[in-house]
């Protein structure tokens, strides 16, 4: 048995876990930085990327106790290094690279938007692949057709503003603080969903794409008027919590007709749901009606594997397995092009 110790630190998420090459999570630790970016309404990747410097042997050293294990038991070496913040993922993979080098073990970087479907993997506890792979996240909204654990094929993503991006920026518009997602789905959980008309964009568009910056700029609209780009938060009310669950409608309905349509497109009958958007709950039942409709598997991975953490990555497994490993000059890539 191969042990892995896994490193993540793309974003605000200072993150380790050490996984059985089965795969199987022995532990994951995740130091969050919310209260440090809070005071900012989003994430600062300077004060990111010296946050993980601090917090990240700490963080792993709570791994391998948790597992029961020491740095001499590790067999290889798996770190997130694309995409993210360039500053914050530059310390991970320099951290993983030091851990290779130091103990003579392979090491293998994983794509985080990838890790995130294969959180499904470890969800389910069985290979999911083939599948529809639907990644919602704060920086991207993505589709795939995944026919192996290493194999994805983009079908369709944003035009413009991510899901989960739109989620922050409406909570910011709407004085609800950060992070946006967890806020406004409370707020959202008092409010008429029917009380404002926003759009679908691209709801019945024969591409797989999205787009909501048309539907943060309708909220906008709702909140000051056209002629105000800089209104003031509307204040605790039945007014906010409507346009709260209006907005959260919307992005609900998009995402899950784009999953029905490539469903039927691909003709897979397994949909993987990953991601930080992901843990919203009114956007988990929503799936669950529409695959049971459909007559398809749907997995997503629990709460603790939606949001940024370092279990997801063994899909290095997959990797390992074939022999697939990186060399010290693995380097961080901040962006990669998510366009068919």
């Amino acid at each position: 048995m191969t042990l892995f110790l896994a490193i993540e630190t793309s974003c605000d998420e200072t993150a380790a876990a050490v996984f059985t090459d089965e795969p199987r999570v022995l532990s994951s630790v995740v130091a969050s930085q919310t209260d440090l970016h809070a005071r900012f309404g989003g994430v600062v990747p300077e004060v990111a990327a010296r946050a993980h410097l601090q917090r990240l042997l700490p963080v792993v050293d709570d791994a391998l106790r948790q597992a029961n294990v020491t740095l001499a038991d590790i067999g290889c070496v798996a770190v997130h290094h694309t995409p993210g913040l360039v500053g914050a993922l530059l310390v991970g993979v320099t951290a993983a690279k030091m851990f290779s080098l130091a103990l003579g073990v392979p090491l293998i970087g994983v794509n985080h938007v990838h890790g995130h479907l294969y959180a499904c993997r470890l969800a389910a506890g069985h290979d999911i692949f083939p599948c529809v792979g639907l990644v919602v996240s704060g920086g991207h909204t993505l589709l795939f057709d995944c026919p192996s654990a290493l194999t994805f094929r983009v079908v369709g993503s944003t035009l413009d503003d991510a899901a989960g991006e739109a989620f922050d920026k409406v909570a910011a518009l709407l004085g609800l603080g950060f992070p946006g997602g967890p806020a406004l789905e409370r707020e959202a959980a008092s409010g008429n969903p029917k009380a404002f008309k926003f759009p679908r964009s691209m709801i019945h568009d024969e591409r797989l794409d999205f787009s909501f910056s048309g539907l943060k700029t309708a909220v906008l609209y709702s909140v000051g008027g056209q002629n105000n780009a800089r209104p003031a938060a509307p204040p605790p009310g039945p007014f906010r919590a409507d346009i709260a669950a209006g907005f959260q409608q919307a992005v609900v309905e998009v995402l899950v007709s784009k999953a029905r349509q490539a469903l039927r497109e691909l003709g897979h009958e397994r949909l993987a749901v990953g991601g930080g958007v992901a843990a919203n709950r009114p956007f988990r039942e929503a799936l669950g009606r529409m695959c049971e409709a459909q007559g398809v598997e749907l997995i997503i991975p629990p709460m603790s594997l939606c949001t940024d953490n370092a279990a997801m990555a063994a899909m290095a497994v997959e990797s390992y397995r074939l022999g697939r490993f990186a060399g010290l000059d693995l380097d961080a890539m901040p962006s990669l092009e998510y366009r068919q």
